[in-house]
């Protein structure tokens, strides 16, 4: 099959802001406030991504400001204690940063992000350096794939890789993402081949059969 799933590089934002390891707390929080977004990538002096600070590094200053917390929240919460005490991007970030590179496919940026349980990373090229971010609204931008589309590829990818000789034996329709397959094959045991490789192709949402089991041993 020659189809290619759409990758990173495709969905992601590319004016990506970043803030150095230097910059200051205040810094931070303004720069968040300004470009409306949750976390940002900290790189290095080589421009390198060297982790990420978010909102969650950020709030222990503002939960422990006048509080004086007892000895097992101290041990519970070390960490958060240690962000509390911190004035800039390099003592406050997450460390080493989980990155994705740009030639990666959506679903396993959406597996990556899941696992991690990150609503955005940054993605970098082979040196480390920021090309562009990713969020979960991105990933999702594939199910708004125009219709026919996916039909197109259904039809050229799986239907005629699978049934060479008698594609057009097969209907394809699609509607708000759902693959509707219907009409004859010679071997139902195909089926679930099929299913796999149409939820392989970007924007499907879910596949119905109307698939019959035709005995005439020309179809294949």
């Amino acid at each position: 099959m020659s189809g290619t799933p759409h990758i990173v590089s495709d969905v992601m934002t590319r004016d990506v802001v970043c803030v150095h390891r230097d910059a200051v707390f205040k810094d931070i929080v303004r720069t968040m406030q300004d470009r409306k977004v949750s976390a940002l990538p900290v790189v290095d002096g080589g421009g390198r991504v060297a982790g990420v600070v978010s909102e969650a590094d950020l709030l222990p200053k503002e939960e422990f400001r006048d509080s004086d917390p007892d000895r097992y929240t101290q041990l519970r919460r070390l960490s958060d204690l240690a962000k509390a005490g911190s004035v800039t991007a390099g003592e406050l970030m997450t460390s080493p940063a989980l990155t994705l590179g740009p030639d990666v496919t959506l679903s396993q940026a959406a597996r990556t992000m899941a696992r991690a349980r990150v609503k955005r990373l940054p993605v970098t090229d082979a040196e480390g350096r920021p090309v562009g971010i990713v969020s979960r609204a991105d990933l999702l931008k594939v199910f708004l794939r125009d219709d026919e589309d996916i039909a197109e590829e259904v039809r050229r990818e799986v239907v005629a890789y699978l049934f060479p000789t008698h594609a057009d034996t097969v209907a394809v329709e699609v509607h708000d993402g759902v693959v509707r397959l219907g009409g004859r094959v010679r071997d139902r045991s195909l089926v679930p081949v099929v299913a796999r490789l149409v939820r392989a192709v970007e924007g499907v949402v879910d596949i119905e059969f109307r698939l019959d089991q035709d005995d005439d041993p020309d179809l294949g």
